[in-house]
């Protein structure tokens, strides 16, 4: 049987959401402070960047990474990684001049490994062992939990940062990660030993979540999607100091606001995913989340103050239902003994377009007007989520003509 009949799902539910926000809290805080805390110490704008890079690179590897998640019980490995982080952390304490900062680097890099694996085996234990009805509600519960993180832990990282320096955030995430291992360990799950593969291998299994993704045809728009999205993200959030500063005539400061307004979006995102999960399929959500982004997006372009902030929040409210019908639909498809492994390689395929589009959006930036280049962007993601949305209308009603009449005797 695929799904654990758990008995006390709701309570599993809440446990697991307080272990989110209580790492959550700190993981924001910490991807925050960690380039500040190099150009502190360095001065350095490209070892600053690097730093994001340090954290992002790890997720190249993820299919590999998830990997783990299918071989272990996924409780207890949420537990260790989580542990481990606590213990690993403290160490960023002797990080207080330049030539220290290699440290600073290897933690980053540990960090980022720790944080795949970790949604990795997330995913697999929510799949395993919530209600397949739930998925959808749970999923935008866990958005909302997070993206409430974004608007407190960033203020309270930058005070401490600013008063005792990045040793202090950097307990502060310890104390957040051995938190979420205890309410990890509390969580209500009954969990079965996972089946040992067929291939022993390990590169092998780690190319059973290409082959999972490549044969299904419900996922296969999906994550195309997410990552197509992603990279208009990527391109947007470059532009956004050029839209502070020419569009709106704002100081840098400034986009600190829209991305409070864009958060404040997320939070709604996450609470009105699951009802609408319950009457549409992921695709269709996908769609409509594509297109709202994509839209407020291009309003972006126009030099007005009240429209940059409501396109920051149709972003934060359309940004994440995409995501969200990705994970939901991931979790729904496939194999408990695989979840692992095609949630680790579709968080790869749809997050990596994001930090090559970071790069190429700088580019852009400095080579198109803004005013040209989101609405580019704004027609390239209407287009493709009316593809999307007209497809998925297409073999919805080739399933429901092939669908044999009850009614009807055969033979």
């Amino acid at each position: 049987m695929r799904r654990d009949p758990l008995r006390h799902q709701p309570e599993a539910m809440r446990w697991y959401l307080t272990g989110v926000v209580v790492s959550g809290f700190g993981t924001t805080a910490m991807w925050l402070v960690s380039g500040i805390w190099v150009k502190s110490l360095t001065g350095s704008d490209s070892l600053a960047a690097l730093a994001a890079f340090a954290l992002w690179a790890p997720v190249l590897l993820g299919p590999l990474l998830g990997t783990l998640a299918d071989r272990v019980r996924r409780r207890p490995l949420l537990v260790a990684l989580d542990v481990a982080m606590a213990a690993l952390l403290p160490l960023l304490l002797w990080v207080d001049s330049a030539d220290r900062v290699w440290l600073l680097f290897a933690v980053l890099v540990l960090y980022g490994t720790q944080g795949a694996v970790h949604e990795a085996a997330e995913q697999a234990l929510v799949a395993t062992v919530m209600d397949e009805k739930r998925l959808g509600t749970f999923n935008g519960l866990r958005m909302t939990a997070n993206e409430s993180m974004k608007l407190i832990a960033p203020l309270v990282a930058a005070g401490l940062f600013a008063r005792y320096g990045g040793g202090s955030v950097a307990l502060v995430d310890a104390a957040s990660f051995a938190l979420a291992a205890g309410v990890f360990a509390l969580m209500p799950v009954r969990e079965e030993r996972p089946a040992r593969s067929e291939s022993r291998h390990w590169w092998r299994e780690t190319g059973e979540g290409v082959r999972l993704l490549r044969a299904s045809p419900v996922l296969r728009p999906l994550v195309a999607t997410g990552a197509f999205t992603m990279l208009l993200a990527g391109v947007n959030g470059a532009a956004i100091y050029a839209v502070v500063d020419r569009g709106l005539g704002h100081a840098p400061a400034y986009a600190g606001v829209l991305y409070a307004v864009q958060g404040v979006g997320s939070v709604l995102a996450g609470l009105v995913t699951g009802p609408l999960l319950r009457r549409i399929s992921e695709r269709t959500l996908a769609a409509a989340g594509l297109a709202l982004f994509a839209v407020a997006v291009g309003v972006r372009a126009l030099p007005f103050e009240a429209t940059a902030l409501a396109a920051s929040a149709v972003i934060g409210l359309g940004l994440p239902w995409v995501l969200v019908a990705v994970v939901t639909a991931v979790q729904r498809e496939a194999p408990a003994e695989a979840v692992g492994r095609l949630a680790a390689t579709v968080n790869t395929l749809v997050m990596a377009p994001n930090a090559l589009a970071l790069a190429l959006g700088a580019g852009l930036v400095a080579l198109v007007d803004v005013r040209v280049l989101l609405p580019l962007l704004a027609l390239a993601g209407t287009g493709w989520a009316a593809v999307v949305a007209v497809r998925g209308r297409r073999e919805l009603g080739r399933t429901t003509n092939t669908t044999p009449d009850p009614s009807v005797p055969v033979g």
